[in-house]
């Protein structure tokens, strides 16, 4: 019998010690009953999501959870994007992922997310932005959020473009997070100056756009990041053995490596992802999915938003959702049946920072066959001591699925 299994994901979930909270983690502070039953009947280990000389973002640590090793196989954050929203990239196509943000009027980047601009809001404004700037070399694209794309056409534009991750930037002068050209080619050359030039154009259309006015966060920059092209990456079959996955987010990054990899990606309405997110909806499309699939990766966005707002209460809050609305209605629902289960954060995302670092993650598996360790709370410091050891690549999955 092929062993079924679930990924409860929770993005951005691993932190740092903090004195406020006893030396404890948000993690360890909160009572977390469920993600602690996985580790209490299993084992306890850690995983490197975030491989030296990659982005240290989401895109890279969910392809490294699911075994895609993006050290092979990182197209970049757009085009991923790309594939999620059903955008067709040409050969000579290049995607940027485009942040709607805001930067105060002294020149400093402030919010990476507008203030969580809503979805409508956010779509007007890339509309309008496609009938102001679009043509036959720029295309502006919507997303969920602030989450947008901007694609380039042709073969003048390249995607050797080095830039800032919006969201591990905020309080710093936009003097110091310039885009530059990534290798001496007259295409990238280009391609930084063209966004430089568009980019200063739409700001000063969108600082006097009448969705903006009287925003404590307006939506007055665009900012143009993790530039690639068409991605190829092997399907899930392919890689472990005829076996089908399932992709349950809310957010294009996510969707677009399980489009990009042939899984299934199920939509949930009202799948937001924020903290008011539809949390029941997931676990139903969760338990749905794992009827005609052998994995299913169960991916929360919530707490990740939550530690980049630098909010340790949201984030706990957030951290308790995850536990009582996500992973115990799983588990409850599936008790008593032959299914393996993992609990982990994507990466660290300390609330003092406010983004990402390369740190490895806590990982606790638990099922019919594992016999388990002696750790009993699923925690970055007790994680390491657990039997399961250090984990990456393609082990986690192939552990889970007993491949």
């Amino acid at each position: 019998m092929n062993r079924k299994a679930v990924i409860f994901l929770a993005d951005g979930m691993a932190d740092e010690p903090l004195e406020e909270l006893g030396g404890k983690t948000p993690l360890e502070a909160v009572d977390t009953p469920a993600m602690d039953s996985i580790a209490k009947r299993g084992v306890s280990g850690t995983f490197l999501t975030l491989p030296e000389g990659l982005p240290t973002s989401s895109d890279v640590a969910n392809m490294s959870v699911l075994g895609y090793y993006p050290e092979k196989n990182y197209p970049g954050r757009g085009p991923i994007e790309a594939v999620s929203q059903g955008i067709r990239l040409a050969d000579d196509d290049v995607a940027f992922r485009c942040n709607l943000v805001y930067a105060s009027p002294d020149g400093v980047l402030r919010d990476y997310s507008a203030g969580h601009i809503d979805n409508d809001t956010a779509a007007k404004l890339m509309a309008a932005l496609q009938e102001k700037f679009g043509n036959d070399d720029v295309t502006f694209h919507s997303g969920v959020s602030y989450r947008n794309l901007l694609v380039l056409h042709g073969k003048k534009f390249s995607d050797k473009v080095n830039y800032f991750k919006p969201d591990s930037s905020q309080d710093i002068p936009l003097s110091e997070l310039p885009l530059t050209p990534a290798d001496d080619s007259p295409e990238a050359a280009y391609t930084v100056d063209f966004l430089n030039r568009l980019g200063a154009l739409a700001a000063a259309f969108l600082a006097s756009h009448e969705l903006n006015a009287g925003k404590a966060s307006p939506a007055n920059r665009i900012w143009p990041w993790s530039p690639g092209r068409r991605p190829n990456l092997p399907k899930f079959s392919d890689v472990y053995a005829g076996r089908r996955g399932a992709i349950i987010s809310a957010v294009d990054v996510i969707k677009g490596i399980g489009k990009c990899s042939n899984m299934t990606v199920v939509e949930v309405p009202g799948a937001t992802g924020f903290i008011d997110t539809n949390y029941a909806g997931k676990v139903s499309a969760a338990l749905a999915a794992l009827v005609d699939h052998d994995l299913v990766y169960l991916h929360v966005e919530a707490i990740d938003e939550c530690s980049h707002l630098g909010d340790l209460k949201l984030k706990m809050r957030a951290i308790s959702d995850f536990d009582s609305k996500i992973v115990a209605p799983v588990l409850k629902a599936l008790e008593g049946k032959p299914i393996n289960f993992a609990v982990l954060p994507d990466h660290p995302v300390p609330i003092k920072l406010r983004k990402h670092t390369r740190t490895p993650v806590p990982v606790a598996v638990c099922g019919p066959e594992i016999e388990p360790d002696d750790v009993e709370q699923f925690s970055e410091r007790l994680a390491p001591t657990g039997k399961l050891g250090f984990l990456k690549g393609d082990q986690l999955v192939r552990k889970l699925l007993e491949l």
